[in-house]
């Protein structure tokens, strides 16, 4: 059994909703994983011992939170080159926006381009907030983790 790594920031809890429906979508793939919230990491030892990570964030005006920026800072020091690597996250912004502007694209992008982790080929989920407790945005993100878990496994 792989074992994975859910980290996150929510400030509302709505992110901390989707980690742990992503998590239970790890697991049914027949994975183990572990959900932190990002303050929770103190080093980037914490960060070791995991064969992929799944790093969750709103948006916030078109940008990643600076808690989560920090964060990513230390990800790119923990030496997770080659891991595999899912992100995402909510918004309550207008929709008209690109999801290259959204929070979980910023930072796959970065995990990808700076600490050199192989993103998941499905890119980021990213779900308004309103969706995330039906059972459309559970679905998805049960979906998404066990894609990551099969993945992870295979």
């Amino acid at each position: 059994m792989k074992k994975v790594l859910i980290a996150y920031f929510s400030a509302t809890g709505t992110t901390e909703k989707m980690a742990e429906y992503i998590a239970e979508g790890v697991r049914i793939s027949g994975q183990g994983v572990v959900v932190k919230n990002i303050s929770e990491i103190k080093t980037t030892d914490d960060l070791a011992g995991y064969d992929g990570c799944i790093f969750g964030s709103p948006t916030y005006s078109l940008d990643v939170p600076e808690p989560m920026k920090k964060f990513i800072l230390a990800v790119e020091k923990a030496g997770l080159e080659g891991k595999l690597v899912g992100a995402f996250g909510s918004y309550t912004h207008e929709v008209a926006y690109k999801h290259d502007d959204y929070a979980p694209a910023i930072i796959s992008n970065t995990l990808r381009d700076v600490c050199k982790m192989e993103p998941l080929e499905l890119g980021p989920l990213t779900l308004a907030e309103d969706v995330v407790d039906t059972g459309e945005g559970m679905k998805a993100c049960h979906d998404y983790g066990r894609v990551f878990g099969e993945k992870i496994g295979s």
